[in-house]
């Protein structure tokens, strides 16, 4: 079994798909050794990483050597997030959802929301992006590469519920193996999401939901925690930093 059929059975076995989210080598490899079956990139953490903010302004083949740094040096399968996919015409982000593939990942999360201005997508501008990157994956040898369509709306909209599910359905349809949906919370909105769309949910950890039993309950499939290690490394990194300038001693350094 391959690492694509590998990833693609661990959203559908009756565990939840727990995904750790690495932003380095050294994390990766951290993830790998805990236990996490399945890792995903963060570009929010390899962002701040390189000293850049979140939103494609990293040149895309210096975010891609990173992906390949870590999709080379663990045995798990690797998920990597391209943000919407670091072009503005359908043809350039198919181009680079195949140098992701050629790197060794198993999948990617592509999002349907604008990098250079705010708002969404056209649904129908969005399937079309999505139909011929199923083809081109297809053609190219990476049959059943998990593609996991992320939907802004509970970033960007008011009640955004409605929409969330006529974008699901359409992305599914258009070849997304499964969903992304950022910023859901509610539990009930979670629910009928699950039963209406025929595809994995995959929601991200934000305070009050954090827990994977009770994820699983509500029929979500993968949960993952985007940059919220990361920030938590560097905020230890740079209080520590803080402590060692301000007493100038390093016994703080030797405590566990």
């Amino acid at each position: 079994m391959n690492k694509i059929q590998k990833f693609n059975e661990l959203h559908s076995s009756k565990e939840i798909l727990f995904l750790g989210n690495a932003w380095n080598l050294l994390s990766a490899l951290t993830l790998e050794k805990a236990g996490f079956k399945a890792i995903g990139t963060t570009s929010w953490g390899i962002a701040n990483s390189l000293g850049y903010a979140d939103g494609e302004l990293i040149d895309f083949d210096r975010h891609l050597e990173i992906i390949k740094t870590i999709a080379g040096n663990v045995k798990i399968p690797v998920s990597a997030d391209i943000e919407a996919g670091y072009g503005e015409d359908i043809q350039t982000i198919v181009d680079h959802v195949l140098k992701t593939a050629d790197v060794g990942v198993a999948g990617i999360n592509i999002e349907d929301s604008f990098k250079k201005q705010k708002g969404l997508k056209e649904i129908t501008w969005h399937c079309e992006l999505l139909t011929n990157i199923r083809a081109a994956l297809d053609h190219n040898g990476y049959k059943d590469f998990y593609i996991n369509a992320r939907i802004d709306t509970y970033l960007q909209k008011q009640n955004p519920l409605f929409e969330t599910i006529e974008r699901a359905k359409a992305y599914v349809e258009s070849g997304a193996s499964g969903i992304f949906v950022p910023g859901l919370i509610e539990h009930d909105e979670i629910k009928e999401i699950t039963m209406d769309v025929s595809a994995p949910l995959n929601v991200l950890s934000l305070r009050g939901l954090t827990n994977c039993t009770k994820l699983k309950e509500l029929g979500v499939r993968r949960f993952s925690f985007g940059n919220a290690l990361s920030d938590k490394v560097i905020a230890y990194l740079e209080k520590n930093v803080g402590e060692l300038v301000e007493f100038m001693d390093t016994s703080h350094l030797y405590v566990d």
